[in-house]
């Protein structure tokens, strides 16, 4: 049985590195992912191109716009004279938010009276418009508060002492809240999903497209052994997807890995089940490697979207959260990110893992007792 393995896995082996296109998903896309989701995927805003409308021009709108400035979230884009220049901004996207001040601001703010200050914000993304509004927000109730306590100061000599609530706010496990550390974890959990099922989904129909399926016919190879010599392979790419893209990371990006590598492991074996049983059993059902590849990305999209990779599961209508738990990626993401910033264990994770082990083992199952050693 396992002479036959044996050989089974050097040919495969083969002609996985012996085909170019195996090659360009094994080695180009975690590298790829990885630099994007490292230095470009993040929500941490910075020089945000930021329009000016000052008709007051006072020294007290110049000191409000220095502070937008000064805070090292906003860049001026431009100057401008009147709405219709802002709105070409806008427009064209040279600035992503426009500060209006009306005449007579100093006037008011001199006076004690309300001086409205008006953010006018591209809100194409939401998420982004929504960061620079608090941003925005924090900036100008600063500085009210600081023409407050001039304005105490010059009336009754000093500011009086008032009981305040103070916010202190502390994060753990990311303390700097850097996306990166969020997002580089998650690669791994991507990259095993779309190299094995994409190169699983093509294994079988290969042979049919090449016409070796009738050798493999004719010699004693059980079922079990055609299905371990074929996803194996795979498997032991996905493990080294798994070391490469932790290598970098943590020695690169910086990103801390806190817990225990051999969980780490545990939880990639555990999905491979998975993964390498949802490919064969596309690979099966497939006439050609295009119909498998299709198959695949039908599978590896929604799964992606409904993994809470990106999108919070919790932000998701009531029905499908639910279907959420039947999927693999979302218990294998929890596993890793766990790992890596938080460094807790299998008493904290045994729920993740023990739904990953019930998820492997059914759809292994389901499909090596489909699998019939037939050309259909």
């Amino acid at each position: 049985m396992f002479e036959r393995i044996r050989h089974i896995l050097v040919k495969e082996f083969i002609q996985v590195f012996r085909n170019p296109r195996t090659r360009f998903v094994i080695f180009l896309p975690p590298v790829v992912q990885l630099l994007v989701f490292g230095y470009a995927a993040t929500m941490d805003l910075r020089n945000v191109q930021l329009a000016v409308h000052d008709l007051d021009n006072s020294v007290t709108s110049r000191e409000l716009i220095s502070r937008f400035v000064q805070s090292g979230y906003f860049n001026i884009a431009e100057y401008i004279t009147d709405n219709d220049r802002a709105r070409h901004l806008l427009d064209t996207g040279r600035a992503r938010a426009v500060l209006h001040l009306e005449k007579g601001f100093q006037g008011k703010v001199q006076a004690g009276q309300v001086a409205p200050v008006q953010l006018i914000l591209d809100g194409t993304n939401s998420s982004t418009a929504g960061v620079v509004l608090n941003y925005s927000a924090k900036i100008t109730t600063q500085f009210s508060q600081e023409l407050l306590n001039r304005r105490l100061t010059r009336q009754m000599g000093r500011v009086p002492t008032l009981g305040e609530i103070r916010l202190e706010t502390r994060a753990w496990f990311n303390e700097n809240l850097e996306s990166r550390n969020f997002y580089i974890p998650g690669i791994i959990a991507m990259i095993v999903t779309l190299v094995t099922l994409l190169l699983t989904s093509m294994a079988v129909v290969r042979e049919k497209e090449i016409g070796t399926m009738e050798q493999l016919l004719v010699t004693p190879i059980r079922p079990i052994e055609f299905i371990l010599g074929k996803t194996l392979p795979f498997a032991l790419i996905a493990f080294a997807d798994v070391v490469l893209i932790t290598t970098i990371g943590v020695f690169w990006f910086d990103v801390p890995i806190r817990g225990s590598l051999l969980l780490l492991f545990l939880a990639t074996a555990l999905y491979l089940m998975t993964t390498l049983g949802l490919g064969l059993f596309m690979s099966t059902v497939s006439q050609t490697q295009q119909q498998a590849m299709m198959g695949a990305f039908f599978f590896y999209f929604p799964t992606f979207l409904l993994s809470g990779f990106v999108f919070p599961i919790a932000n998701m209508p009531l029905i499908v959260q639910w279907l959420t738990f039947l999927n693999p990626l979302r218990y294998f993401l929890e596993i890793i990110r766990a790992l890596f910033l938080k460094g807790v264990g299998i008493g904290i994770l045994w729920p993740q893992f023990l739904a990953l082990a019930v998820l492997g083992t059914v759809i292994f199952w389901f499909t090596s007792t489909r699998f019939k050693k037939t050309l259909t």
